[in-house]
């Protein structure tokens, strides 16, 4: 606690200068002009959480679905391997992902899938000329990021719901899909959200992979093929560059937003998950 106090304060006073120069205006200003000493966080604040939400949309069927393999349906014999074999994604460094969203996923993304998705949704939010590195990508990469949290997590609030309740479903009757969805996945409501918040959080901070895929551009655009920016991205991009006073004090306020934000969903979720897993347990 002391330490994320420090962190806090710390990112405080050097975010000074630009509190005082950009007042409220940087939280609703779209401007971002070292040069002109203009700066405005909504471009960052927007690529981050549309690359955040797209990640959730795109993870979350797969991590519910073998989170429920895995504890419902699965033999015995296969459930630790195949959890491992998810898990261990989430021990690639993030800059191997980035890495490899360069080379391979990227153009995967710009001559298999975007065509398509311009040729068959297009307008407002597929529109060409795609060169694979976007917005869109940044959320299918971080989707692979977070596919082993999700995962994990819906596991134990699975796992923590009494066999008694599987076991009284099937007596009534249900069949193995009823009983999945009324004793298993309707008492579970609360600690999945828990597990979607934290995963949230977790693709909100991810610099790296999002950094060498999302095609560092200030916009705000509902064209997820085109190059946007995120929060952390930003940082990492331009702090080392950064000469001016006002510069490095704005890059040290989009670091306390994006720490405020991921504190706020992550405090939550944990005690969306916690009182999931202790209310079964009592």
């Amino acid at each position: 606690m002391a330490l994320a106090v420090l962190t806090a304060f710390t990112l405080w006073q050097a975010s000074g200068p630009s509190i005082q120069k950009m007042g409220w205006s940087f939280l609703y200003t779209h401007n971002w002009d070292p040069v002109q000493e203009i700066f405005g966080s909504v471009p960052f604040v927007y690529g981050t959480i549309v690359s955040s939400f797209l990640a959730l949309l795109i993870a979350l069927p797969f991590g519910l679905g073998i989170s429920l393999f895995l504890t419902e349906l699965a033999p015995q014999q296969l459930r630790e391997p195949v959890a491992f074999m998810v898990e261990i994604l989430a021990a690639i460094p993030s800059v191997v992902y980035g890495l490899w969203g360069i080379f391979l996923l990227a153009p995967f993304m710009r001559v298999h899938v975007d065509p398509y998705l311009i040729k068959y949704i297009g307008a407002p939010f597929f529109m060409g000329p795609s060169t694979g590195l976007s917005l869109f990508t940044a959320g299918v990469i971080l989707a692979i990021m977070i596919l082993p949290t999700i995962t994990a997590i819906s596991r134990e609030v699975f796992e923590a719901v009494p066999n008694a309740f599987r076991e009284s479903s099937k007596a009534l009757g249900a069949t193995n899909w009823e009983t999945i969805q009324l004793a298993v996945i309707k008492p579970s409501k609360v600690g999945l959200l828990g597990a979607v918040m934290l995963s949230l959080g977790r693709a909100l901070g991810e610099t790296m992979a999002v950094t060498m895929v999302i095609g560092n551009r200030p916009e705000v655009s509902a064209n997820l093929l085109g190059a946007s920016h995120s929060m952390a991205s930003v940082i990492a991009n331009e702090f080392s560059e950064a000469v001016g006073d006002i510069h490095i004090s704005a890059l040290a306020e989009i670091g306390l937003l994006l720490m405020v934000i991921t504190l706020i969903l992550n405090v939550g979720a944990h005690l969306l998950v916690w009182a999931t897993t202790s209310k079964f347990q009592r």
